[in-house]
């Protein structure tokens, strides 16, 4: 029988092992969508009909849908609500299933009459799961008493998803009222793509090349800032601790 739960069922060591894995498979995944939007915008921005758009965006929607997954694979470790768990996979199976029917680009099963609306529930749905996994995930990095791999892992998994969770963020800015990152791009995977990438310079301290609003520029500082405690805490946390085998 399928359990929707790992965190009652697992001993302390096996749940550690468990997270380390989850931690580490959403990081290459997080990676990997990183890459290759970076890598692979150039042909959005200039024709989403093309055929090479069409083969991207499908890469995408595939990526989109596991990373989704892991990321729900990931808060069944940090919780015992059924409740949370369960509604979580539906509000994400929903996501990814409408995702598909609308925006497959080689046939269209569902029209979207209203697109600004669409996406806008959409990423509105996404971007409170991203929030509530990066908020166990903190609080799981800065509890307990030793240094072990899955905190390692964790610390990196938390830092990528707070760019990518700043980039839905801009994203729906952005469809709310479309240029606000300074250029106005194709709603959808164009204009997500940039606005992760925005979020990434930002992070990294990188010149983006935009002229954002005045609120996408003032929600930058925060998350400049916010990179830049949480580069100072978790190194004072996880240098201060000692590692689990001595």
């Amino acid at each position: 029988m399928f359990r929707f739960t790992l965190k009652s069922l697992l001993s302390k060591r096996e749940l550690q092992q468990e997270k380390t894995k989850d931690y580490r498979n959403v990081v290459l995944i997080q990676v990997t969508i990183v890459v290759l939007g970076v890598v692979l915008a150039e042909p959005l921005l200039a024709d989403t009909k093309s055929e090479v758009s069409k083969a991207i965006i499908s890469v995408f929607s595939f990526f989109g849908a596991l990373y989704a997954f892991l990321l729900w694979d990931l808060l069944r470790n940090f919780t015992d609500s059924r409740a949370l768990i369960s509604g979580i996979l539906a509000v994400l199976t929903g996501i990814v299933i409408t995702g598909i029917l609308v925006e497959f680009p080689y046939y269209q099963v569902l029209q979207v009459t209203d697109r600004q609306t669409y996406l806008l529930i959409i990423h509105g749905l996404l971007f409170p799961i991203e929030v509530t996994v990066i908020s166990f995930a903190i609080r799981d990095i800065f509890s307990g008493n030793f240094f072990t791999p899955d905190k390692l892992w964790g610390a990196a998994c938390v830092f990528l998803m707070i760019g990518i969770s700043f980039g839905s963020l801009y994203d729906l800015i952005t469809i709310v009222k479309p240029g606000s990152l300074g250029v106005e791009y194709e709603l959808g995977l164009p204009n997500y793509s940039q606005c992760v990438t925005y979020s990434l310079s930002i992070l990294g301290g990188a010149d983006s090349g935009h002229q954002p609003s005045r609120l996408i520029r003032n929600l930058s500082v925060l998350e400049a800032l916010w990179a830049s405690l949480y580069g100072m805490l978790i190194i004072g946390k996880l240098l201060g601790l000692p590692r689990q085998d001595s």
